[in-house]
C-alpha cells in the first residue's frame, strides 16, 4: 500500500456517474409517469451499486488497516466488502450472524467472501444482536484476533457512507421528481435525499418488516450532517413478509420486467421497490407529468 497507505479508488475505474437509462413501459405511460431507471448496478463489476458509494469513504478511511464488518448468510454487503478487499490488497474480516453456520458448509454467498480472502468469524444471535454496545463490539474484535482493526457497520451505513451517498442525488439532480431506491439499513436513502435539490423527493421501500427505518435514517442524517437533509418517505407496504422473503407473486413481477426491459431483477431489493413502484403509480400515488428515477442498487447473485 503507498501514499500513507491510502488505498487508491480511482484505480479500480468505477464508472461514474452511473448510467440513466429510460424504460419504456405502458403500465407506467398509461397513468402519465416516465419512469428512468438509475443503473448504480454498472458502477463496478465487483463494488455494486450502492456498494461502491458506501464503502469507498469507509476503505479510503481505514489507510491499510484490516477492515471488520458485518452480515448474514447472504449479505451483499459482506460479498462487496470481501472483493473490495481483495482489489486493495485490504485485510477483512467477515463477522456473521449465526454460529450455527460454523459447523456446515459454507453457502454460495460466504464461499465467494472466503475466495476473496475474507476471514469469517460467526457469532451467536443474541450476541450478534448486541454488537453496537461497546463491551459486545470489543469481546467480538477480540474473538475475532481484529481488536485494532476499523470497524464498519452492517449495511455498510455510518456518517461517511451517508455522505458518499449524497453524490447519487447530486447525478440526478434536474432529471426526476421523485427518485425510489429499496432500503435495508437507511444509509442510502439518507445520503440521496441529503443530494437531492429543493422540490425533488426520495422515496424509500424498505425489504425489512418492523418499522425501525425511519429513526434510523434520522439518525444517520443527524451524525452526516448534524440534522435533516432534503425531502424523503418511505413505503413500509411491499416487504412481502420481510428481509429475503420472495413470494411467487414478487418472482413473476421480477420475471416479467426483465422480459420487457432486459433487466436482471435482484429480488431482495430491486424486486421490492420496483413492484412497489407500479403498486403506487396504479394507486395515482405520483401526479400525471411526474418523472420517477428507479435506483438499481444491485444485480441477481451469482
Amino acid at each position: 500500500m503507498t501514499s500513507a497507505d491510502t488505498p487508491d479508488l480511482a484505480a479500480l475505474r468505477p464508472r461514474l456517474p452511473s448510467p440513466l437509462q429510460e424504460a419504456v413501459d405502458e403500465r407506467f405511460e398509461r397513468r402519465g409517469v416516465r419512469l428512468l431507471l438509475k443503473r448504480d448496478d454498472l458502477i463496478h463489476p465487483d463494488l455494486v451499486g450502492n456498494k461502491w458509494r458506501k464503502l469507498a469513504p469507509n476503505l479510503a478511511a481505514a489507510h491499510g488497516r484490516t477492515v471488520v464488518t458485518f452480515g448474514g448468510a447472504y449479505s451483499n454487503h459482506l460479498r462487496a466488502t470481501a472483493a473490495a478487499g481483495r482489489l486493495l490488497g485490504l485485510p477483512t474480516v467477515g463477522v456473521v450472524r449465526g454460529h450455527e453456520l460454523a459447523d456446515r458448509p459454507l453457502n454460495p454467498s460466504l464461499a465467494r467472501c472466503v475466495a476473496d480472502g475474507m476471514r469469517l468469524h460467526f457469532a451467536d444471535r443474541s450476541t450478534y444482536r448486541r454488537k453496537a454496545e461497546p463491551g459486545t463490539l470489543a469481546a467480538l474484535l477480540r474473538a475475532a484476533g481484529a481488536e485494532d482493526a476499523v470497524v464498519v457497520p452492517e449495511g455498510g451505513s455510518n456518517a461517511a457512507a451517508v455522505r458518499g451517498c449524497r453524490a447519487l442525488g447530486e447525478e440526478l439532480a434536474g432529471h426526476a421528481d421523485v427518485v425510489a431506491l429499496a432500503c435495508g439499513t437507511g444509509g442510502t436513502l439518507a445520503g440521496l435525499a441529503a443530494g437531492l435539490p429543493r422540490g425533488r423527493r426520495t422515496l424509500g421501500i424498505p425489504v425489512l418488516k418492523g418499522g425501525f427505518l425511519a429513526d434510523e435514517v434520522r439518525g444517520l442524517q443527524q451524525r452526516a450532517f448534524g440534522g435533516p437533509r432534503g425531502t424523503w418517505s418511505l413505503d413500509e407496504r411491499f416487504h412481502c413478509g420481510g428481509y429475503a422473503r420472495v413470494t411467487p407473486e414478487l418472482d413473476s413481477f421480477a420475471e416479467d420486467f426483465e422480459r420487457r426491459h432486459g433487466l436482471p431483477v435482484e429480488r431482495v431489493y430491486v424486486a421490492k421497490m420496483l413492484y412497489g413502484l407500479l403498486a403506487l403509480t396504479e394507486e395515482g400515488a405520483f401526479p400525471r407529468g411526474t418523472t420517477l428515477a428507479a435506483v438499481v442498487t444491485g444485480r441477481p447473485f451469482p
